[in-house]
């Protein structure tokens, strides 16, 4: 027996030092680098976002010219990279795809074992430019087409819509993208943010830290729950059967997907920005039956179980009425993390310590051998 504490989950528990981003419980606001997040997803765009996570402040208009014409000239893949997608499986999960062509992608990087600051800022500028290349291209394969190539002229938002459907999206779109990327980016010690630490803290690459955190995404208490709520909400399948749909799924214990986060007591304060966009895009499509339908879920979560909705719900939807295909959801998630997690597994290089925890034993004690042929 032991009096020491545990904390299932490691909930409360403080697992390290980070300049990165917190959570304002006091407000309900995210900061990150001592900006507001909302604040951010108003006036900023992706790019500017990403430089100030890896530099630590906002870019001037030379810097972030630079930085956009690093990006969109690091966007094309390794021709073994695309054979690797090409012979996948066409019913590969994209997940799988993507932290697939993340580590075939230490093979073509000089600077791969490369663990100092500077090579760590510069691959995950690679990542930045490249994952997105890749999860189109790994879609087109699948559906037996050609990829179309990265547009040079595109910033992230426009570009990743652009590779998914070879043709240049609307501007309401590529606003909807560029909100969604904003708000993805960086959340702190989350469980994918915490594996890549965990795994750079042994001096592994970033690379192998980067697939570590794909990995830990994909599922659907993480970066998978957009996928699992819409899917949900098409089961739900109107706004008139909704809230008995809610109340007969709670009476049956069912997980109501794309609600509660362990941070948030008070909502998700990334939410009310991606319903924001997602109304935005109801509008110009003419159709506003998902809004309108989670609308009637999160009012009945509220009213039963007063529990909120995380921003997974909303951007769900959203990447619905934008024609996105579910299974590139978390992929998508991806794309925006990636500069999230590079700019985590920079902090632990930079200041490292091997994350070592302990852990309390629950199993038998004092067991006497018994020799093999005395078992029976």
């Amino acid at each position: 027996m032991t009096d020491q504490a545990y904390s299932p989950g490691l909930e409360g528990v403080i697992a390290g030092e980070s300049a990165l981003s917190r959570i304002d419980v006091e407000i309900n606001r995210l900061i990150l680098r001592g900006y507001d997040l909302v604040e951010l997803t108003e006036n900023a765009c992706y790019e500017e976002v990403a430089y100030l996570l890896l530099y630590g402040a906002l870019p001037t208009a030379a810097e972030l010219a630079a930085f956009n014409r690093e990006l969109r000239t690091e966007r094309a893949l390794p021709g073994p990279v695309v054979d690797l997608l090409r012979t996948a499986p066409a019913d590969a999960n994209p997940m799988d795809l993507v932290r697939t062509a993340v580590s075939a992608l230490a093979f073509f990087d000089v600077e791969t074992r490369d663990n100092s600051h500077e090579a760590n800022v510069r691959k995950t500028v690679r990542l930045m430019a490249k994952i997105p290349t890749a999860i189109a291209t790994g879609h087109h394969f699948a559906q037996g087409l050609e990829p179309v190539a990265p547009d040079a002229e595109l910033d992230q938002a426009a570009n990743l819509l652009y590779m998914l459907r070879g043709e240049r999206p609307p501007a309401y779109e590529v606003e909807a993208m560029n909100v969604s990327l904003i708000l993805y980016a960086e959340h702190g010690y989350n469980a994918s943010a915490f594996t890549g630490r965990v795994v750079a803290s042994t001096l592994a690459d970033l690379y192998a830290a980067v697939t570590a955190a794909i990995g830990a995404l994909g599922g659907q208490l993480h970066g998978g729950a957009n996928e699992a709520a819409m899917e949900m909400l098409l089961e739900v399948g109107d706004r008139e059967t909704a809230e008995q749909w809610v109340l007969d799924a709670l009476r049956e214990k069912k997980k109501i997907m794309g609600f509660g986060h362990r941070e948030y007591k008070n909502g998700d304060s990334r939410v009310p920005s991606m319903k924001k966009v997602g109304r935005q895009i109801a509008e110009a499509v003419g159709e506003a039956k998902w809004p309108d339908l989670a609308d009637v879920v999160e009012e009945t979560m509220l009213r039963e179980k007063g529990i909120f909705p995380n921003v997974d719900f909303p951007c769900a939807y959203t990447y619905y009425m934008m024609g996105i295909p579910i299974p590139l959801y978390t992929p998508i998630f991806v794309a925006s993390r990636v500069v999230g997690w590079g700019a985590h597994i920079i902090e632990q290089h930079d200041g490292n310590r091997l994350i070592r925890p302990n852990h309390i034993y629950v199993g038998q004690e004092h067991r006497p051998f018994v020799m093999l042929d005395e078992r029976g």
